[in-house]
Order: structure tokens, then C-alpha cells, then sequence
């Protein structure tokens, strides 16, 4: 069906949706959230192809009050399909400061900052000058892909593609990626459903700099993993006036953080593009109140990026970082109180420290205590915790186990924590990198912009949940050490063992994602962008 209308497709009308869209305050978590779906799928509904398949535009259920919306504009007799990808969660807006309230009033907020650009930082005042930007939480990150991927929907459904376009926009991309794990199973159906042939998955998050003041253009041709290595440590009770009677788990968590954190030997090199090393994203005690007794529980929560390495590839390396940990504080231990004992004529003391993985200690637990009494535990652990944070009921799954184990400890535990993302490339398809060519061409001749591609996008993305790049049962040491496995947290792996489309990044320029400068490029982004996203479609729908 084809209308002489059109509701989004000048850069004028992108953005009026992207100021419309970023109006709603769609926090990771909060109501509003829940809101945007309804707000996105009520614009996608004025497109006029909705009013004779009003069952193409869609809210599913995520299961906890939030919802994924897709719009399927079908082309009759057509089976390829191309896949627009998008989140409309954002991070808060504590870091804006005084702007707090101007966050999401994108036009307010950046004719505040063209009045008063002495408030901006001076890399920031230069660009200004250099293309029109719209300032505001999201702007970037990532509504302004979310009105480009309604914009293709609206080309789709007045005829501009020989094939089939669907849309996909999730929740909760920036915490734990619920939305895009339900729309695994949404994918599916549809296909089923619409007969449907996926031929490419087009997410359009923003280009993200690798190093300051990086201005290239990228188009990426995966996405990143990420893994959260954790580890409990048990160390021994006691008295502040007695501390060599004991062992203080803080001893043992600085010391992993000190082996880990930071260690390139965890960084891998694919091509001319380095993932950066692991860093702390937590550590702290467990003791819940002061005391004058020393703490003997602690835990520390890892970043750790992947690319070609798979979950068996790091498994190894973490637990020799462990052991060495557990070796060091063991000699340093033995030192000092070597050292004390000559001042105070004591006798020195020592401990060894055990390392387990969480799947040994579950299975020492079962040893010792019986299968139903370890499920007992766990039952009432994550009725205790339940709406808690994923990362707080991992952590007190594997506390209340070494509880349990106590006679194990000293030891360190290593386990995993939500979110998981499985690292994707799709580097190595003939299709894609003919895509890639092919706009590249494009952008160069009709734009004079350069698009250079990169294998992995840095930013973290739902593009994750697109397959998997490595055996199946390469994933076991992820899922028999993720405490938090079916009890909460799971990711389709075998739907994603059998989901083979090549995926691809192209997306608006931007600066400062989840900062309170984050801003849009709109003058390429609403102007020049269009025409290459819309050739990608035909590309890949040829």
C-alpha cells in the first residue's frame, strides 16, 4: 500500500519522533519503561499500512510488567526478511547535575547549552560549530536508531523494498537484557508465524569512540561479550585484638583484585582491535554490621570482555589467577606472622587457602549435607531475596553454601553473575561483507564519509543474543557456575544455537553516551544515515 504521506521521513519529522520518544523518561526499571512500549507502539500504529494489519504491530510480554514491541510489514509472496533491532530503555540522569530536569526535554536542553555554552567542557563548545547536535539522555543511546528503524518500517510499507522489514525494540538492554532475551522466542514465532527468511539483523546503536577524541565513522560487524567472573572468599573469624587467630576475606578479594585487575593478559587481539582488560565492577564485605570482629566473607564481581575466546578459554586462566592468589596471600600470611611472633614471642600460624569453582563446591555440598537439604537452603535463599538485583541472590546463593561448607574455608570461589553477553561476529559471512562494501561505496560517493568496519561493537549490545559463535557445549562451564541459572536468569542458548543471520551496526553519530553531555549528531544522523540504512535493507533483501 503505497501513500503520498509521509509521516517520518524528513529530517524534520525524525526529529520530532526522536524528541517525542525521548520525552519519556524510560529508565532501565522504572515505570516509565513500561510506558515507552505503549508510546512506540502507538507511533509505529499511525503508519497507515496498521490500519489493514493491525496484527503486525505487537506488544509481548516479558513476563514481569514490561513488554517488546515489533512491527512486521510483510511484502506478499515475500520470504526474506531484514530484522531492525533497538532498545528504548536508558541509564538515569543523576550525572546531569542541575540539567536533572531538562534531561529529557532534548530541545529545552540544548537551547539551554547554545546560551550558555560556557557550562560545557571545551571540547564539546568546538563541536557545536561543526554540525547541529541535540542534547539529552537517549538522544544518543539509542531513540535516535529507534525513529530511523520506524522511518525503514514507513519506506517498507509504501513499497520502497522487495522483501520483508521487521522491526524489534526491547526493554531493559542496559541491565540485564531481558527484553532481547524474550524476543529470541519472539523471533521465532513470527517466523514460523509469517513464513519469514532472515536474512540480516540491523541494529542501529550509536557509533561509540574507541579511544578520547576518536572521530571515526565505524559500521561494526559484531558485538562484543561480556562475562562477570566472581568470586566469593571465606577467610576465618576472629577477634581485631587477635588477628593472626584469623584470616580477613578483604585480605583475600584485595589480592584477586590485585591479579586481575587490569591484567592485559586477559585482553585479546583480533585484527587491529584490542578488548579492553577486566576491572571491578564490585567488591566489598559481607559483614552487615560494625563489629570489633574481623570479617570472614567478601566478594568481588569482574567485567571481562570476549571476543573469539570461548567460556572454556577464560575458565582456565581465572582458576591460575585464583590459585596464585590463594598462593601469595598464603606466603604473605605466613610472613607476617613470622614477623609478629618475633615481636610478641607468639607462634606463628598458617592457612591454605582452597580455590573451587561454584559447581565443585555445590557438588562438595550434596557431598556432605545431602541434595535436599542444599535445595532446602537454596529454595529459602531466593524466597529471601526475592525482587532483589540478579547480582545480590547470585551472591547470596553462594554465600549461604559456603556457610554451609564452612569447614572448607579458607577458600575462594569463583562464579558467575548476570548479565552474560556470548560474543558475535559475523566477520566471516560473504553476504555481510558485500553489504559492507557495498555502502561503504555508497557513503563515500554520494557522501564523501568514510565507514570504516570494526568486528566487534565495544558499547555492549543485544546483538549478542543473535546466535552463538561457538559449540554449544562450550557454554557448560558458564551455566553449571552461574548460581543464578533457571532460577531467574537464563538465556535461550539452544534457540540460539539454531539462529544462523549474519548481524551488522550501523548507527547515528553521537557523543558521550551516559553522561550528561551525551548528544546527536543530527545533521548526519537525520540526513545522510537514512540513505545508507536504506540501502543496507535493499542489499541485504536483494
Amino acid at each position: 500500500m503505497r501513500t503520498d504521506q509521509s509521516l517520518y521521513e524528513s529530517k524534520e519529522a525524525l526529529t520530532q519522533l526522536l524528541c517525542e520518544l525521548v520525552e519519556v523518561p524510560s529508565v532501565t526499571g522504572t515505570i516509565s519503561e513500561v510506558e515507552m512500549a505503549h508510546v512506540l507502539y502507538q507511533r509505529i500504529a499511525r503508519i497507515p499500512y496498521f490500519n489493514q494489519h493491525e496484527q503486525h504491530v505487537q506488544l509481548h510480554s516479558t513476563g514481569d510488567g514490561r513488554s517488546v514491541v515489533t512491527g512486521l510489514v510483510k511484502k506478499e509472496g515475500a520470504k526474506k526478511t531484514v530484522v531492525l533491532l533497538s532498545h528504548f530503555d536508558v541509564v538515569d540522569v543523576y550525572d546531569y547535575g542541575v540539567f536533572q530536569d531538562k534531561a529529557f526535554q532534548p530541545r529545552e536542553l540544548t537551547e539551554h547549552f547554545s546560551q550558555h555554552i560556557h557550562v560545557l567542557p571545551l571540547h564539546v563548545q568546538k563541536e557545536l560549530s561543526e554540525a547541529e547536535w541535540l542534547f539529552g539522555r537517549g538522544t544518543m543511546d539509542m531513540k535516535a536508531g529507534i525513529a530511523l528503524h520506524v522511518s525503514m518500517l514507513e519506506k517498507a510499507s509504501n513499497g520502497a523494498f522487495d522483501g520483508n522489514v521487521l522491526l524489534v525494540s526491547v526493554p531493559d538492554e542496559e541491565v540485564n537484557s531481558v527484553g532481547m532475551r524474550t524476543a529470541v522466542s519472539v523471533l521465532g514465532q513470527l517466523q514460523r508465524e509469517h513464513d519469514l527468511q532472515y536474512e540480516l539483523m540491523l541494529n542501529s546503536e550509536p557509533v561509540f569512540s574507541r579511544y578520547p577524541g576518536d572521530t571515526t565513522n565505524y559500521l561494526y560487524s559484531g558485538s562484543i561479550g561480556k562475562l562477570m567472573p566472581s568470586f566469593l572468599c571465606y577467610g576465618k573469624e576472629t577477634h581485631v585484638g587477635e588477628p593472626f587467630a584469623g584470616l580477613n576475606a578483604n585480605l583475600l578479594v584485595s589480592e584477586l583484585t590485585r591479579q586481575l585487575e587490569l591484567n592485559t593478559d586477559f585482553c585479546e587481539v583480533v585484527a587491529d582491535e584490542v578488548s579492553p582488560p577486566p576491572t571491578v565492577l564490585l567488591q566489598k564485605d559481607l559483614k552487615e554490621e560494625y563489629s570489633v570482629q574481623i570479617p570472614n566473607r567478601a566478594v568481588v564481581l569482574f567485567n571481562l570482555f570476549l571476543m573469539e575466546k570461548s567460556i572454556q578459554g577464560v575458565m582456565s586462566p581465572l582458576m591460575q589467577v585464583a590459585n596464585e592468589a590463594a598462593r601469595h596471600v598464603k606466603g604473605l600470611y605466613e610472613q607476617r606472622s613470622a614477623q609478629y611472633a618475633r615481636l610478641e614471642a607468639s607462634t606463628p600460624r598458617t592457612f591454605d587457602v582452597n580455590v573451587f569453582t561454584y559447581e565443585e563446591l555445590y557438588t562438595y555440598a550434596v557431598t556432605q549435607h545431602g541434595e535436599e537439604k542444599v535445595k532446602e537452603l537454596q529454595e529459602a535463599v531466593l524466597e529471601q531475596c526475592e525482587g532483589k538485583d540478579d547480582r545480590t541472590r547470585s551472591i547470596k546463593l553462594v554465600d549461604e553454601l559456603a556457610i554451609l561448607c564452612r569447614e572448607a574455608a579458607p577458600m575462594m570461589i569463583l562464579f558467575f553473575t548476570p548479565p552474560f553477553y556470548p560474543a558475535i561476529c559475523s566477520k566471516e559471512s560473504v553476504k555481510l561483507q558485500g553489504i559492507i562494501q557495498s555502502v561503504q561505496a555508497v557513503a563515500k560517493r554520494s557522501f564523501n564519509v568514510e565507514l570504516i568496519e570494526q568486528a566487534y561493537f565495544g558499547g555492549i549490545s543485544d546483538l549478542s543474543y543473535a546466535g552463538l559463535q561457538h559449540p554449544l557445549d562450550t557454554f557448560m562451564p558458564f551455566v553449571t557456575n552461574m548460581p543464578l541459572w533457571e532460577k531467574g536468569y537464563t538465556i535461550p542458548l539452544k534457540e540460539l544455537a539454531d539462529f544462523h543471520v549474519p548481524v551488522c551496526n550501523l548507527g547515528p553519530i553521537g557523543r558521550d553516551a551516559h553522561q550528561w553531555t551525551e548528544r546527536l549528531n543530527v545533521s548526519y544522523s537525520f540526513g545522510q544515515l537514512p540513505t545508507l540504512i536504506e540501502h543496507v535493507i535493499h542489499e541485504a533483501l536483494k
